[in-house]
Parts: C-alpha cells; sequence; structure tokens
C-alpha cells in the first residue's frame, strides 16, 4: 500500500465519520471525530477478543502510518498558519505580556511539577522509572495543543479576552515545550547531563530563529501579495509559504511551528488589510477554513485509531488515572501560580483559573512527541499515559468547558 492509498482510505474515513457526526451524533468536530474512531477501534478490538480476527487488517494499516511524521512533518504547518490567520493581532499584542509568561514559565513550571510528582508518586508505589523520563513526559504534555483548544473554544462562549488568552498561549507555547522536550530527550539518548550553554543555545536556536524566520518569510510573501490582485496566485503564495518556509526551517534547525504562527499572524492581519481584495480576502480565507477543516477530520481520526497499535498492558493501564490527574493539578499550579503574579498588573476574570486549566487541552502534538521517543521499557509507559491524558482531554474536558463557562456567567463570575 502506497501513500496516495493511505491518503484515500483516510479521506474517505474522514468523510464518512464526518457525515454521521454532523446527521447524527452533532459533537464538535474534533470531540466527534476522534469519538467515532475510538469507539470503531474499541469494537474491533472487542471482535478480536471473541475470536474473530477482524483488527488484523486495520491494524496493519495504522501501522503503517507514521503518526510522527504525519503531524509533525506535514500537516502541522498548515494547521498552525490557518489557526493563526484568525487571530486578531491587535488582541494578541494587549496579552502579550500574559501569553508570553504561560507560554514560558508556565510549560517549565508545568514540566517539573508534573515529571517529579510522577517520579515520586510512582516511587511510592513501588513502581520504577527515571527522573529523566518523568520530565520527559512532563515536558512533551504540558503544551497546550492549538489545533484541539481554538475549535472548541470557539465555540464555549468564554470572554474574548480570556478566549485570546489561552488561545496566544496554545499558538506559542509548542515552540518552548518542543525546546524542553528535545533538551531533556537529548540526555536520555546521550545519557549525560547537558551544560547550560547547549540549552540556552538550543532555545535561542530552535524559538527565537523561529520567530525571526516566520517574520522575514510572511513580510516576505506579503510584499508578493501586495503585487498581483489574482486570488489563485495569492492563494499559491500562501501554500508556498507553508510548505516551503516549514521545510526551510526544518533544514535550518529552527522552529518550524513557531515561524508558521508568525508567518500565518502576518499574512492574518497585514496581508488581509494592504494586499488583498475582498474578492481574494473571500477566497483565501474559504481555502484555508477548508484545508483546517479537512486536516483536522484526518488528525482526529487519527488519534481515535492509534488505540489499535499502542500496547496497553494491565501491569501499567492502571497508571492512566494517576496520568490525568497529575497533569491537570501541575497544569492548575502553573497557571495559578502565574496568574496571581500577574493579577496586579493584569485584569483576569474571576474564573479565569479554572478555565485555563480545565481549557488547557492536549492533542495530536503530545502523541506526536511521544511516538518519537526511542523504544525502551519507559517508552510504552509514557505512550500509555500521554494517549490517556489526550484522550480525557478532548472528551471529557471539550465536552464541559462550555458547561464550566455558563456555570461561571450564571453565578457572576465571567463577564463579556
Amino acid at each position: 500500500m502506497d501513500t496516495i492509498d493511505i491518503i484515500s482510505i483516510l479521506i474517505t474515513v474522514s468523510a464518512l465519520f464526518s457525515y454521521i457526526n454532523y446527521r447524527y451524533i452533532k459533537l464538535p468536530t474534533a470531540i466527534g471525530l476522534m469519538a467515532i474512531s475510538m469507539a470503531l477501534s474499541i469494537i474491533l478490538m472487542i471482535l478480536v477478543g471473541l475470536g474473530v480476527d477482524t483488527v488484523a487488517a486495520a491494524e496493519k494499516f495504522v501501522s503503517r502510518i507514521d503518526f510522527h511524521d504525519a503531524l509533525m512533518e506535514g500537516m502541522l504547518s498548515f494547521l498552525l498558519f490557518a489557526a493563526a490567520l484568525d487571530v486578531d493581532l491587535s488582541d494578541l499584542t494587549k496579552q502579550k505580556w500574559t501569553i508570553l509568561g504561560l507560554a514560558t514559565g508556565g510549560v517549565i513550571i508545568s514540566t517539573v511539577l508534573i515529571g517529579t510528582s510522577l517520579w515520586l508518586l510512582l516511587e511510592l508505589l513501588g513502581f520504577k522509572i527515571d527522573l529523566v523520563h518523568a520530565l520527559l513526559f512532563g515536558a512533551l504534555i504540558s503544551p497546550t495543543d492549538p489545533i484541539a483548544v481554538m475549535g472548541i473554544l470557539k465555540k464555549a462562549g468564554i470572554p474574548k479576552s480570556l478566549e485570546i488568552k489561552v488561545a496566544g498561549e496554545s499558538l506559542f507555547n509548542d515552540g518552548v515545550g518542543v525546546v524542553v522536550f528535545l533538551v531533556i530527550l537529548g540526555i536520555v539518548t546521550s545519557g549525560h547531563d547537558l551544560v547550560a550553554s547547549d540549552v540556552v543555545f538550543l532555545f535561542l536556536q530552535e524559538a527565537v530563529g523561529g520567530l525571526l524566520l516566520g517574520l522575514i518569510l510572511g513580510y516576505v510573501c506579503y510584499r508578493l501579495l501586495i503585487s498581483v490582485d489574482q486570488y489563485q496566485v495569492e492563494v499559491l503564495l500562501t501554500l508556498a509559504l507553508v510548505m516551503g518556509g516549514y521545510s526551510l526551517a526544518n533544514t535550518l534547525h529552527l522552529s518550524g511551528p513557531l515561524a508558521m504562527v508568525i508567518a500565518g499572524l502576518m499574512i492574518g492581519n497585514n496581508g488581509r488589510t494592504f494586499a488583498m481584495s475582498d474578492h481574494t480576502r473571500a477566497n483565501l480565507d474559504s481555502f484555508w477554513h477548508l484545508t483546517d477543516y479537512i486536516l483536522n477530520a484526518v488528525l482526529f481520526v487519527l488519534i481515535g485509531l492509534e488505540v489499535l497499535i499502542l500496547n496497553f498492558d494491565q501491569t501499567i493501564i492502571w497508571i492512566a488515572p494517576l496520568a490525568i490527574g497529575i497533569t491537570l493539578l501541575g497544569r492548575f499550579i502553573s497557571v495559578a501560580g502565574l496568574v496571581s503574579i500577574m493579577r496586579p498588573f493584569r485584569q483576569f476574570t474571576d474564573n479565569a483559573i479554572k478555565i485555563m486549566t480545565w481549557g488547557g487541552l492536549r492533542g495530536g502534538i503530545s502523541v506526536a512527541l511521544a511516538l518519537s521517543i526511542p523504544a525502551s521499557d519507559e517508552r510504552n509507559l509514557i505512550l500509555v499515559m500521554t494517549y490517556s491524558v489526550v484522550v480525557f482531554s478532548i472528551l471529557v474536558q471539550g465536552l464541559t468547558i462550555e458547561k464550566l463557562v455558563r456555570g461561571g456567567k450564571k453565578f457572576g463570575q465571567i463577564n463579556d
């Protein structure tokens, strides 16, 4: 089975599940598609337990898909650019210090809290895991996923200022999270500690370099857009920006996700305002909204199908609820601490900490990072914990965030 066959099957399955969800289940797209995919996977696994060998072909198909490469080297650039296109830069600028604090300090604090807490609790329960591997889990699970967050929060009805904080954090904390993950992974694979200068250089190269590259590429594309007035050419230019820019960032060992966020913000704001006619703007939006919908559908179908190839060992499955609880607690403490520090200088709604904690969803990026860990005894444990947190995050937190918001408004804790 070659690549085109795999893509064809995924698109067909995604289209069928999208229809079922829209016509009958009526859940938000990401939640509905992942729920249907997981339900199908579980049914297939039950049939195998009953002696019906129906899962072999499906398992073989899913195992042929490199989830890490499909997301991190393929879909992610399109999804982040499309998400950034719809963010108002002026609103984002008003919340810049809050977003910066949450996207940097929040990720680092959460990584340490989750990693050390998991390590200590597992030690107390008699389950051995190295501290560095526990921190590796903390690093990959700490960043909130913009792909999961933004699609769900738009329908939750939270105040605009709070939506910008959560969405802005999710757009930018991936760069920091990936750098922290790579630093800890370097320690795991090399067997020795990295010196502080290595960490600083890696951060500057990945994060700051990615931001600068995105700014340069976005400006070049913006200047090209000004000089033409044909929507087909302008859409093609933005497509080249995403595909070529992300490949260039990877070649230069810079943060492709951060580069795409900055480029998307520039085209979505300056490009829309000064470089496009109304006709071009409408066509550009239609193209990227459709691209975003299709890739989101495929991504969350894939997340649901991944359960077929994960090894849910009975000896470690009990750790999943523990990982979920620790992840939520780490998120709560890091958010509460930073909000408390910033509250004298920035305005927050009364229920902000609860919503930012519960609305900090995890998604495909965490799963992709977990799958990139080299084979080891700890890898399967980390995969099970990561997948469990992601599923709980999207299905439980994603379905209840709107109720939390409505409850806050009812009791006067949230004001628009």
